[in-house]
């Protein structure tokens, strides 16, 4: 493996967090990526700066004006951007509501949805503008390495990871991809 660390920062969108998790799943596989690699914006430490890096991952697809502005502040700061998952290679789950009505689907999960008290459309300068459908990361920015899966298998991401950190083009068996 390389003498320099590679910098890697990760960012969520809409999505379930499921490819973070399964980032995760390398288990103590992280602790030798830690000798190679310094996390940087990832679940692992908290971090919400989005600074340079060397290989930035995202999950998630793009549902509203701040998934715009965070990705493509991603962007710009990732040599290597590599979208996992199907949300963000497809829109994934959250884009299943390509199809219906925005504003029918708001009614019906703040007018019509049980437990919502007053049974108002939330409406506060603060949440980000939605978007009528959800698109996949490349749509938005330009994408250098697609995982797929629902979520990618941490074998897959250690597979991709290691290669990276050799200074190797990555490469993968698609028999590692699977969709749960």
């Amino acid at each position: 493996m390389a003498d320099r660390k590679l910098r890697i920062a990760t960012c969520s969108l809409a999505g379930c967090f499921g490819c973070h998790m399964s980032l995760l799943d390398i288990d103590e596989r992280i602790l030798e990526l830690a000798q190679h690699i310094t996390f940087d914006r990832t679940p692992l430490n908290d971090v919400k700066k989005i600074g340079p890096c060397d290989v930035g991952i995202v999950e998630g697809g793009v549902c509203n004006a701040e998934n715009v502005h965070v990705l493509k502040a991603f962007r710009r700061n990732c040599r290597i951007l590599v979208a996992v998952g199907a949300c963000a290679l497809t829109g994934g789950v959250p884009a299943m509501r390509n199809n219906v009505d925005l504003w029918d689907c708001f009614q019906e999960v703040y007018q019509y949805g049980g437990g919502i008290e007053d049974g108002q459309v939330p409406n506060d300068p603060e949440l980000p503008l939605p978007f009528d459908k959800v698109h996949p990361v490349h749509e938005v920015v330009r994408v250098d390495l697609s995982l797929p899966g629902c979520p990618p298998p941490a074998d897959l991401f250690w597979k991709v990871l290691t290669d990276l950190v050799a200074g190797r083009t990555p490469t993968f068996d698609r028999t590692l991809v699977h969709y749960d």
